[in-house]
Protein backbone atom coordinates (compact mmCIF):
# COMPACT_ATOMS: atom_id res chain seq x y z
CA UNK A 1 0.00 0.00 0.00
CA UNK A 2 2.77 2.45 0.88
CA UNK A 3 4.47 1.79 -2.46
CA UNK A 4 1.18 2.57 -4.19
CA UNK A 5 1.07 5.88 -2.35
CA UNK A 6 4.66 6.64 -3.32
CA UNK A 7 3.83 5.85 -6.93
CA UNK A 8 1.03 8.42 -6.71
CA UNK A 9 3.55 10.94 -5.37
CA UNK A 10 5.93 10.39 -8.28
CA UNK A 11 5.89 13.54 -10.36
CA UNK A 12 7.29 12.22 -13.63
CA UNK A 13 7.67 15.80 -14.90
CA UNK A 14 10.02 16.17 -17.85
CA UNK A 15 9.96 19.98 -17.91
CA UNK A 16 13.48 21.39 -17.56
CA UNK A 17 14.32 23.16 -14.32
CA UNK A 18 15.91 26.57 -13.93
CA UNK A 19 13.42 28.84 -15.65
CA UNK A 20 11.92 31.96 -14.12
CA UNK A 21 8.13 32.35 -14.23
CA UNK A 22 7.01 35.21 -16.46
CA UNK A 23 10.51 35.69 -17.90
CA UNK A 24 10.95 33.56 -21.05
CA UNK A 25 14.58 32.93 -21.90
CA UNK A 26 15.79 33.94 -18.45
CA UNK A 27 17.57 31.42 -16.28
CA UNK A 28 17.46 30.82 -12.56
CA UNK A 29 19.77 28.92 -10.23
CA UNK A 30 19.86 25.14 -10.00
CA UNK A 31 22.00 23.37 -7.40
CA UNK A 32 23.31 19.89 -8.24
CA UNK A 33 24.85 17.43 -5.83
CA UNK A 34 25.13 13.71 -5.21
CA UNK A 35 24.76 11.69 -2.04
CA UNK A 36 25.16 8.10 -0.88
CA UNK A 37 22.92 5.94 1.27
CA UNK A 38 22.62 2.35 2.40
CA UNK A 39 24.58 -0.36 0.67
CA UNK A 40 24.62 -1.45 -2.96
CA UNK A 41 23.59 -5.13 -3.22
CA UNK A 42 26.47 -7.42 -4.15
CA UNK A 43 29.14 -4.73 -3.81
CA UNK A 44 31.84 -5.44 -1.20
CA UNK A 45 32.12 -2.90 1.58
CA UNK A 46 34.84 -0.39 0.86
CA UNK A 47 36.18 2.89 2.10
CA UNK A 48 34.38 6.04 1.11
CA UNK A 49 31.16 5.57 -0.89
CA UNK A 50 31.76 2.92 -3.55
CA UNK A 51 29.63 0.27 -1.82
CA UNK A 52 26.71 2.64 -1.21
CA UNK A 53 23.65 3.42 -3.36
CA UNK A 54 24.04 6.67 -5.27
CA UNK A 55 21.58 9.54 -5.74
CA UNK A 56 21.76 12.70 -7.84
CA UNK A 57 19.49 15.59 -6.87
CA UNK A 58 18.82 18.83 -8.73
CA UNK A 59 17.25 21.69 -6.80
CA UNK A 60 15.68 24.68 -8.51
CA UNK A 61 16.38 27.44 -6.03
CA UNK A 62 13.90 29.93 -7.52
CA UNK A 63 10.99 27.46 -7.67
CA UNK A 64 12.01 25.80 -4.40
CA UNK A 65 11.62 22.33 -5.90
CA UNK A 66 13.82 19.26 -6.14
CA UNK A 67 14.15 16.32 -8.54
CA UNK A 68 16.09 13.19 -7.53
CA UNK A 69 17.36 10.21 -9.51
CA UNK A 70 18.97 6.92 -8.49
CA UNK A 71 22.18 6.42 -10.50
CA UNK A 72 24.47 3.42 -10.92
CA UNK A 73 27.63 5.49 -10.56
CA UNK A 74 28.73 9.12 -10.35
CA UNK A 75 30.93 9.21 -13.42
CA UNK A 76 30.63 12.37 -15.54
CA UNK A 77 29.41 10.35 -18.53
CA UNK A 78 26.56 8.97 -16.39
CA UNK A 79 25.46 12.24 -14.78
CA UNK A 80 25.97 14.62 -17.68
CA UNK A 81 23.00 13.48 -19.82
CA UNK A 82 20.72 13.56 -16.76
CA UNK A 83 21.79 17.08 -15.84
CA UNK A 84 21.55 18.35 -19.42
CA UNK A 85 18.09 16.84 -19.92
CA UNK A 86 16.69 18.30 -16.71
CA UNK A 87 18.09 21.85 -16.61
CA UNK A 88 17.54 24.72 -19.05
CA UNK A 89 20.67 25.94 -20.85
CA UNK A 90 19.86 29.48 -19.67
CA UNK A 91 20.19 28.45 -16.02
CA UNK A 92 23.11 28.94 -13.65
CA UNK A 93 24.46 25.66 -12.30
CA UNK A 94 25.84 25.72 -8.74
CA UNK A 95 27.93 22.74 -7.61
CA UNK A 96 30.90 21.81 -5.48
CA UNK A 97 34.34 21.52 -7.09
CA UNK A 98 33.97 17.85 -8.08
CA UNK A 99 35.32 17.06 -11.53
CA UNK A 100 31.95 15.40 -12.22
CA UNK A 101 30.52 18.82 -13.04
CA UNK A 102 33.43 20.52 -14.82
CA UNK A 103 32.48 19.72 -18.42
CA UNK A 104 28.71 19.71 -18.00
CA UNK A 105 28.88 23.12 -16.33
CA UNK A 106 30.19 24.63 -19.55
CA UNK A 107 26.93 23.82 -21.33
CA UNK A 108 24.93 26.25 -19.15
CA UNK A 109 24.77 30.05 -19.06
CA UNK A 110 26.88 30.03 -15.91
CA UNK A 111 28.57 27.51 -13.66
CA UNK A 112 29.71 28.47 -10.18
CA UNK A 113 31.51 26.19 -7.74
CA UNK A 114 32.45 26.25 -4.08
CA UNK A 115 35.69 24.58 -3.05
CA UNK A 116 34.80 22.35 -0.14
CA UNK A 117 38.33 20.94 0.04
CA UNK A 118 39.51 24.47 0.91
CA UNK A 119 36.74 24.87 3.53
CA UNK A 120 34.76 27.14 1.22
CA UNK A 121 31.06 26.33 1.53
CA UNK A 122 29.47 29.69 0.70
CA UNK A 123 30.62 32.53 -1.55
CA UNK A 124 27.91 35.16 -1.71
CA UNK A 125 24.90 33.40 -3.26
CA UNK A 126 27.06 30.54 -4.51
CA UNK A 127 26.53 27.35 -2.48
CA UNK A 128 24.91 23.93 -2.53
CA UNK A 129 23.56 24.22 1.01
CA UNK A 130 19.92 24.06 -0.12
CA UNK A 131 20.23 20.67 -1.81
CA UNK A 132 22.42 19.43 1.05
CA UNK A 133 19.63 20.45 3.43
CA UNK A 134 17.26 18.31 1.37
CA UNK A 135 19.67 15.37 1.67
CA UNK A 136 19.69 15.86 5.43
CA UNK A 137 15.90 15.56 5.64
CA UNK A 138 15.91 12.58 3.26
CA UNK A 139 18.55 10.68 5.23
CA UNK A 140 17.01 11.39 8.62
CA UNK A 141 13.70 10.09 7.29
CA UNK A 142 15.22 6.99 5.76
CA UNK A 143 17.30 6.10 8.81
CA UNK A 144 14.83 7.19 11.46
CA UNK A 145 11.57 5.97 9.93
CA UNK A 146 12.22 3.35 7.26
CA UNK A 147 15.67 2.18 8.42
CA UNK A 148 16.31 -0.01 5.38
CA UNK A 149 15.60 0.23 1.65
CA UNK A 150 16.61 -2.08 -1.18
CA UNK A 151 17.92 -0.45 -4.35
CA UNK A 152 14.91 -1.68 -6.33
CA UNK A 153 12.66 0.53 -4.17
CA UNK A 154 14.93 3.56 -3.62
CA UNK A 155 13.38 5.53 -6.50
CA UNK A 156 9.99 5.28 -4.79
CA UNK A 157 11.29 6.60 -1.49
CA UNK A 158 12.95 9.45 -3.36
CA UNK A 159 9.60 10.19 -5.04
CA UNK A 160 8.04 10.45 -1.58
CA UNK A 161 10.69 12.82 -0.21
CA UNK A 162 10.71 14.90 -3.41
CA UNK A 163 6.93 15.18 -3.13
CA UNK A 164 7.12 16.26 0.51
CA UNK A 165 9.72 18.91 -0.32
CA UNK A 166 7.92 20.19 -3.41
CA UNK A 167 4.58 20.45 -1.61
CA UNK A 168 5.69 21.89 1.73
CA UNK A 169 3.96 24.64 3.70
CA UNK A 170 6.70 27.16 2.86
CA UNK A 171 5.57 27.00 -0.78
CA UNK A 172 2.00 27.73 0.31
CA UNK A 173 0.78 24.15 0.11
CA UNK A 174 -1.76 23.26 2.79
CA UNK A 175 -2.42 19.76 4.15
CA UNK A 176 -5.61 19.56 2.09
CA UNK A 177 -3.86 20.63 -1.13
CA UNK A 178 -1.02 18.18 -0.47
CA UNK A 179 -3.50 15.34 -0.04
CA UNK A 180 -5.40 16.31 -3.19
CA UNK A 181 -2.18 16.44 -5.21
CA UNK A 182 -1.10 13.03 -3.95
CA UNK A 183 -4.48 11.50 -4.79
CA UNK A 184 -4.48 13.24 -8.17
CA UNK A 185 -1.17 11.56 -8.94
CA UNK A 186 -2.78 8.14 -8.91
CA UNK A 187 -4.66 8.76 -12.18
CA UNK A 188 -3.42 6.55 -14.99
CA UNK A 189 -1.07 4.54 -12.78
CA UNK A 190 -1.40 0.91 -11.79
CA UNK A 191 0.73 -0.59 -9.05
CA UNK A 192 0.10 -4.25 -8.26
CA UNK A 193 1.46 -6.21 -5.31
CA UNK A 194 3.58 -8.29 -7.69
CA UNK A 195 5.11 -5.33 -9.53
CA UNK A 196 5.73 -3.42 -6.29
CA UNK A 197 7.76 -6.31 -4.95
CA UNK A 198 9.87 -6.49 -8.10
CA UNK A 199 10.86 -2.85 -8.09
CA UNK A 200 9.16 -2.21 -11.44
Amino acid sequence: MTHRLREAMRDGSLAPMGGIDGMPGAGGIVEADETFIGREPGVPKARAYHHKMKVLSLLDRDAGKVRSVVVDDIKPETLRPIIEANILKEASLFTDESSIYTKVGATFADHQMTTHSAKEYVRGIVHTNTVEGYFSVFKRGMKGVYQHCGKQHLHRYLAEFDFRYNNRAKLGCSDVERTERALGGIVGKRRTYRSAGSGA
